[in-house]
């Protein structure tokens, strides 16, 4: 049996949601965010003193996780307090670093996605 090109369109149309899904933990900053919020609600306020980083950043940050679903916040007087939406998100991000783990980090040191500065664009990155 053939599958069609629109049949490979369409599944990886399918696919996107969880493309996005790995893309809203593809910051650094997120990813300790959702940790952090995996052991205790936290303010923004909290999260700025914790993380050393501007307040906005941190709001924008609490911005993408929460439009994602990923976190909630709870009202409680002026102030917001973040938690996970579910404890599966936790468990995505324990499975990333066992996944790590065994193969030896090789997913960190893709060139495709973490260059250093001394390293050229790739070709057909837009980056030239």
């Amino acid at each position: 049996m053939t599958i069609t090109r629109e049949a490979r369109s369409d599944r990886i149309r399918e696919l996107a949601p969880v493309a996005a899904l790995f893309h809203s933990l593809s910051d650094p900053t997120r990813v300790a965010i959702v940790k952090r919020v995996a052991v205790a609600e936290a303010r923004v306020r909290d999260l700025v003193d914790e993380l050393e980083l501007a307040q906005s950043t941190v709001s924008a940050h609490m911005a993408c996780l929460r439009d994602c679903g990923l976190v909630n916040g709870r009202t409680q007087g002026r102030s917001v307090h973040y938690s996970l939406s579910r404890p599966e998100v936790l468990d995505l991000v324990t499975q990333a670093e066992a996944l790590l783990a065994v193969t030896g980090e090789a997913g960190s040191l893709c060139c495709n996605y973490v260059r250093s500065t001394e390293q050229q664009p790739l070709q057909g990155s837009g980056d030239e």
